[in-house]
């Protein structure tokens, strides 16, 4: 608190902030002012507003699902508003019960549309007391004709009233008179007046402003009216709250209406720009200030009492600006009628601002923006918001499908994950600081889909963002020789640290790798962590060899949900970024996702009325776009929704990173999404948009806004499922494969061959397996004659046993591109046995209508996997089998291709252009 503000302070006035927008509630900005004392109150108003929502992006997590829902401008308004509202009433809660209710009080005023109409601002006014709900609010009423009947209504039935827009003197009594009035009036009917609170808004420098240029150019009267007329009006309050009338309310507890000086920014630029805050101060008064005059108060305001000086001398300034043919009645009621214009204008234009946004937002939903608004309206009849947060299973698994109800109940952890973060905060903290310590500078992640994905999505985004951070971060999640090879000529266990990742801590990969490097070590516990549930194998295997920490991680959290558990966070604080921050934004979405949110306002659950309405319209292809920084986020995407709802012949493709096309080429089975950060495809949205394809825009502006959309997706992903009749929490496809990779093993190890049958085709070393007849003397006719097998909103899978490595992400995207061409259809692309763990459910169980070419490799240089008798090139075979297998076994069409080196690739590129 500046030494200005805490004299004023002392002197007996408050000081009131006239503004609020969402991002200083948000960034703390508003928290802190108030704790520093620079702020006792805020006021709001129609143009505030204005200025908050139609010169920022800051309501656009909001304003955008509400559009989706279909509500109208003036709705969405007031939900916007009394969001601002609430947040601000609870900031300065402490505030108003330290004071007894002296200060802490945040205003909002009824529409400006009512500054007329006495019954219509009665009811607004105990509507938004009502919907507010906070007992140190302030409805703002106009000091009209129509609004003074308003005002003792709404005092009488203990609505706290800020009355606004006054004026004149007499306009000022007749305030006074309604307060008083309404407080007999509710002393009366035997109600408590101690908690009424109400203040009277005195506008000050618009009277200069009016008045000035009216006065001759060196008259001694200019810059004097405001404050004389300010003066009287203070001397006209100490007459009202005396005597007896008053000594019988203030028995009861009655609180004064204390006066508020507003408009006191300095207009006319040849006055102190603190002027109408030093000239008008004294006891039991409020000053509300736009930023620049708080600002310039602070810096160099003069706090001494001043309303009390003068008083004379403002009558008689007063008496000869009528003289000079200046009435004050006159003045005043114009700029009365000017100031209730002015509010309405500005609320037509952020009305209007409101609707255009709105319609651009379901506009973008093209064909399914009306089916979509019935969706959401359909979550809140039938109670999902709170259904959701008391786990209810039915909404995922009827009744009678009694394993199923018990997989949702054990399962819903992840809704409190940040909770259950910040509890553990200090020991990811102290952890990450030994390590740093300890000079280790390297940190490798053992581990598949979402037990490592989450820690590649922050790595890469430092990596983008430039951040130095105080270590490299790679995971492993293949068992392809080459690519474990590079792992390890990368992170030498002399300079790593290995994280070993698994929920069920089996994870046939992550064991696999766990063996080699361990052996490479030297058995070395101290280069080794441990992520996974309680009472595993892994832990047990963790105690055992001495690792230097075991991390134990939520069993009640699935892992393709655990983003904002250890196994996202623990290499999050490794990576040194601000865990405090990620969970803030992560608590922070899962504030507007909360139990008592409507569904039209919750992020997650719009989002998840999207693409589950889009899924049972045809548009099941959830093609994801990026901008280059936040391409790994697409992948976490990518698992999340696959795994979660590809089962029973249903489900929701994701389509990451697909090259973009001609958007005249896309069908009508996609909708979009753009993780947009650079805002690099711009141009390409507009152009989906315009030709009438489903967008959904996410803006990620830094690293920390992740946290936030990791939670949105999750609870979209639930959301989307239960839509269409799924159960988000199972994996009933996944088992097949890996039940097939055993007994492929197991055969291995007892005869030292794989079992892969008769190829079907080959030639220069590729071999072909087919589930269905292939015909052809050449690779190019082959995989021609499988693509023909495509069918109109199908999708083609490319399911590549390769290193991942760019060489080999460029080729498969221009596998990609060919094959979209030959198909129309959409084309996804995965690295195994990676996307085993990300879209294998949905290989197996998902939408039918799926080619699969699976691609494998024979390794120019393998290696033995310790402890386990068999090689990596061997183990990554028989996973590439046991997908072949399990492919055929769900009846779809499969062609595994056979490449007898890396370049083999290159001649698949070739066949298939």
């Amino acid at each position: 608190m500046s030494d200005s503000i805490k004299k004023l302070t002392t002197l007996g006035q408050s000081i009131w902030y006239d503004n609020i927008e969402r991002k200083l509630l948000e960034n703390g900005e508003l928290k802190s002012m108030i704790e520093r004392g620079d702020i006792r109150g805020v006021t709001s108003n129609p143009s505030i507003f204005n200025a908050a929502i139609a010169k920022s992006n800051d309501y656009d997590s909001a304003l955008v699902p509400l559009a989706w829902a279909g509500w109208d401008a003036e709705k969405i308004f007031w939900q916007l508003a009394i969001e601002d509202i609430k947040a601000a009433c609870d900031a300065f809660a402490p505030l108003y019960e330290e004071t007894n209710g002296g200060d802490g009080y945040v205003s909002l005023e009824v529409s400006p549309y009512l500054a007329h109409d006495t019954d219509g601002t009665v009811a607004q006014a105990q509507q938004l007391w009502a919907r507010v709900a906070r007992k140190n609010l302030m409805v703002k009423i106009p000091a009209t004709r129509a609004g003074i009947p308003a005002i003792r209504k709404a005092i009488a039935a203990g609505v706290n009233v800020n009355v606004t827009l006054i004026f004149s003197l007499a306009r000022y009594a007749e305030v006074m008179e309604a307060y008083l009035s309404g407080l007999e009036d509710r002393a009366a009917a035997g109600h408590s007046i101690d908690h009424v609170a109400s203040v009277a808004s005195f506008f000050v420098s618009r009277v200069d402003s009016k008045i000035d240029p009216q006065l001759p150019d060196a008259s001694n009267l200019k810059g004097k009216a405001a404050i004389a007329n300010a003066k009287l009006a203070y001397d006209l309050y100490h007459q009202t709250f005396a005597g007896r009338r008053w000594e019988i309310l203030k028995v009861k507890s009655a609180r004064v209406q204390r006066p508020l000086w507003a408009s006191t920014s300095t207009k006319n630029p040849d006055y102190p720009d603190t002027l109408y805050v030093d000239e008008l101060i004294g006891p039991e008064t409020v000053n509300t200030v736009p930023p620049a005059t708080l600002d310039a108060f602070r810096d160099h305001g003069n706090a001494e009492m001043t309303l009390m000086r003068g008083v004379d001398q403002a009558q008689s300034d007063l008496d000869a600006l009528e003289a000079a043919g200046v009435s004050m009645d006159v003045v005043t009621q114009e700029l009365e009628d000017e100031g209730v214009k002015a509010f309405a204008d500005a609320f037509t234009q952020l009305l209007a601002t409101i609707d255009d946004r709105s319609k651009n937002a379901a506009s973008s939903l093209g064909p399914i923006a009306d089916s979509v608004s019935r969706r959401i309206a359909q979550l809140e009849a039938d109670a999902v918001p709170a259904r959701l947060w008391k786990h209810d299973p039915t909404l995922w698994a009827p009744d009678g499908d009694h394993a199923g109800q018990n997989e949702v109940k054990i399962r819903m952890g992840w809704l409190t994950s940040p909770d259950k973060a910040r509890r553990k905060l200090k020991e990811y903290q102290s952890f990450a600081k030994e390590i740093h310590d300890a000079k280790i500078d390297r940190v490798l992640v053992l581990g598949m889909g979402g037990s490592s994905l989450t820690a590649e999505v922050f790595s890469s985004l430092l990596a983008a963002a430039k951040v130095d951070a105080p270590l490299s971060l790679a995971i492993l999640d293949s068992t392809d020789p080459a690519q474990v090879a590079l792992a390890a000529e990368q992170y030498p266990p002399d300079k790593s640290l290995y994280i070993v990742a698994s929920k069920s801590g089996g994870t046939a990969e992550v064991m696999a790798n766990f063996n080699y490097f361990w052996k490479l070590s030297k058995k070395d516990g101290s280069r080794f962590v441990a992520t996974t549930d309680p009472l595993t194998s892994l832990e047990a295997l963790a105690k055992k060899n001495n690792f230097r920490k075991i991390f134990s991680a939520d069993e009640f959290v699935g892992g393709r949900y655990s983003a904002l558990t250890d196994f996202g966070l623990v290499p999050a604080a490794l990576l040194d970024m601000d865990l405090n921050r990620l969970i803030d934004k992560a608590d922070w979405m899962r504030f507007q996702c909360g139990e008592h949110v409507p569904a039209a306002r919750n992020p997650g659950m719009a989002l998840g009325a999207v693409i589950g309405e889009a899924a049972i319209r045809g548009r099941d292809k959830l093609t994801i776009l990026t901008d280059a920084p936040l391409s790994a986020f697409a992948g976490w995407i990518e698992q999340i929704i696959a795994e979660s709802s590809g089962k029973h012949g249903k489900g929701i493709l994701p389509v990451p990173l697909e090259p973009i096309s001609d958007v005249k080429s896309y069908g009508d089975d996609r909708v979009f999404v753009y993780l947009r950060q650079t805002g690099d495809l711009d141009e390409t949205i507009r152009l989906l948009r315009d030709e009438g394809h489903p967008v959904i825009e996410s803006p990620i502006s830094n690293l920390y806004d992740l946290g936030a959309e990791i939670y949105r997706w999750e609870v979209a992903t639930v959301i989307a499922c239960s839509i269409l009749d799924i159960n988000a929490f199972d994996q009933p496809n996944v088992e097949s494969s890996k039940k097939i990779t055993k007994t492929k093993i197991a055969e291995y190890q007892n005869n030292g061959k794989l079992k892969e049958g008769k190829p079907a085709w080959k030639k220069d070393g590729v071999l072909v397996y087919s589930s269905t007849a292939i015909k052809g003397a050449s690779l190019k006719t082959v995989l021609n004659g499988f693509l023909k097998k495509a069918k109109p909103g199908g999708y083609i899978a490319i399911n590549a046993y390769l290193p991942r490595n760019g060489e080999m992400v460029d080729m498969l995207q221009e596998l990609r591109v060919s094959i979209r061409a030959r198909t129309g259809n959409a084309v996804t692309a995965g690295f195994g046995p990676r996307f085993q763990h990300s879209t294998g459910q949905f290989h197996k169980g998902g939408i039918k209508d799926g080619l699969f070419l699976v691609i494998t490799l024979e390794p120019e240089n393998d290696m033995d996997i310790p402890a386990e008798g068999l090689t990596f090139g061997t183990l990554i075979r028989a996973q590439a089998l046991g997908d072949y297998e399990a492919l055929i076994d769900a009846k779809k069409k499969v062609l595994r291709v056979h490449l007898p080196s890396v370049a083999g690739v290159k001649s698949l590129m070739d066949a298939l252009k």
